[in-house]
This record gives C-alpha cells, sequence and structure tokens, in this order.
C-alpha cells in the first residue's frame, strides 16, 4: 500500500533588497510574490532592505519604500533573530533583488555585517539557491572577478538585463523579463511572459 501523501511544504524565499539602481525589480517582485501568497500558493516570503535601499527606493520610483508589505514578512536588516539567519532554518532560495556591487563583494569574500549578508552566506553555506540579481555598468575587473568568485561559491549571477524576444512593448514587461527569470531559479515560476518557442501577441 501506498503511504498517503503529506501537505506540500511551503516553498521559503527571502528577498533581499540592497541599494543597487533597479528598484522597480525590487517592487515588482514584492507585488508579485504578495499576491501569489495571497492566492494560497505555497510560498513563505521574508523580506529585507539595507540601509541604501530607501534612499534609491524614493529617488528612482517616487515612492518611500514600503514598511510593511501584506502576506509577506519583512525583517530588519540586523535582526539576527530572524529564521534564515541560521542555516538550521536555512531558506529554499534567497534572492538579492537588485543586488550592489558592494553586497556582490561580501557574497565573494564572505564579509558583512547584517542580515543580507547573514543571509547569503547561510544559503551558500547550507548549498541552497542564491540568485544575485546584479545592476552597474560598465563592469570593473574588480566586479568580474567578484563575481568569478561568487559563481564559483554556489551563486547564480544573473544581471539585470532585460531581453526582448517576447513582444516587449512597456517597461512593466522588460522588468518582468528580468524578475521572472530571478524567480525561475529561486523555484517559483511564474507565466509573466511567453518564453522562448511559444507564441506571443506582438506582430513586428
Amino acid at each position: 500500500m501506498t503511504a498517503p501523501v503529506g501537505p506540500t511544504q511551503p516553498i521559503k524565499l527571502v528577498l533581499a533588497v540592497t541599494g543597487a539602481s533597479g528598484a522597480i525589480y525590487a517592487r515588482r517582485a514584492l507585488s508579485l510574490l504578495a499576491a501569489e501568497v495571497a492566492r494560497g500558493r505555497p510560498l513563505e516570503v521574508a523580506w529585507v532592505a539595507s540601509t541604501t535601499a530607501p534612499q534609491v527606493w524614493e529617488a528612482e520610483l517616487g515612492e518611500p519604500l514600503p514598511g510593511e508589505i501584506e502576506h509577506l514578512r519583512r525583517f530588519d536588516r540586523l535582526d539576527y533573530r530572524a529564521p534564515f539567519a541560521s542555516g538550521s532554518n536555512a531558506p529554499d532560495a534567497v534572492v538579492v533583488m537588485p543586488c550592489s556591487m558592494s553586497t556582490l563583494a561580501r557574497v565573494a569574500h564572505g564579509g558583512g555585517d547584517d542580515l543580507i549578508a547573514r543571509a547569503c552566506e547561510v544559503a551558500l553555506k547550507e548549498r541552497r539557491r542564491l540568485i544575485l540579481v546584479v545592476r552597474e555598468t560598465p563592469l570593473s575587473l574588480v566586479h568580474l572577478r567578484n563575481m568569478v568568485a561568487a559563481t564559483e561559491a554556489g551563486a547564480i549571477v544573473l544581471p539585470a538585463v532585460p531581453s526582448f524576444y517576447a513582444g516587449i512593448q512597456t517597461l512593466e514587461q522588460a522588468v518582468d523579463t528580468v524578475v521572472g527569470r530571478a524567480l525561475d531559479r529561486a523555484g517559483v515560476p511564474l507565466d509573466l511572459l511567453p518564453r522562448w518557442g511559444q507564441a506571443c501577441s506582438h506582430t513586428p
């Protein structure tokens, strides 16, 4: 006799927002994740922002960084009581979106003194998914070497570079090409846009 299957365990995801340019990616990801949780998807989402994230968020989006988002749990950047601060309760995936070059450097070299750095460290040491949505241009040799080091340590470096093969016509669609790829890698696929080989509504 086949043993009964237990309830599906929720995917535990951490989204870290740093002060790199690209707050629009974080806002879209948080909105999509909150909607998924509200619809009943088995998903637990925690998020944390760096000290400079609120400044960039307001400068780029013309609104303050939200203090709370319904259905998601926010942690202070120095709250080491967060479950994902320990490998004994490691999340399934950590997404840093957008990821600054200083955050990348801390991941590559194992430094940092806040919850974002700790979440990344836990993901690497526990062999969980760590997706770094890096946003910088041009890239110096230091940046490139840090990307190699982070990749060798187990992280996925996913530059915030939109793709345009799905009939992209709006800024939101371009943003979704990046957000969708990042969430794919985190184990939370969403059907935001046609994928390669699927029909799209755009006519050249």
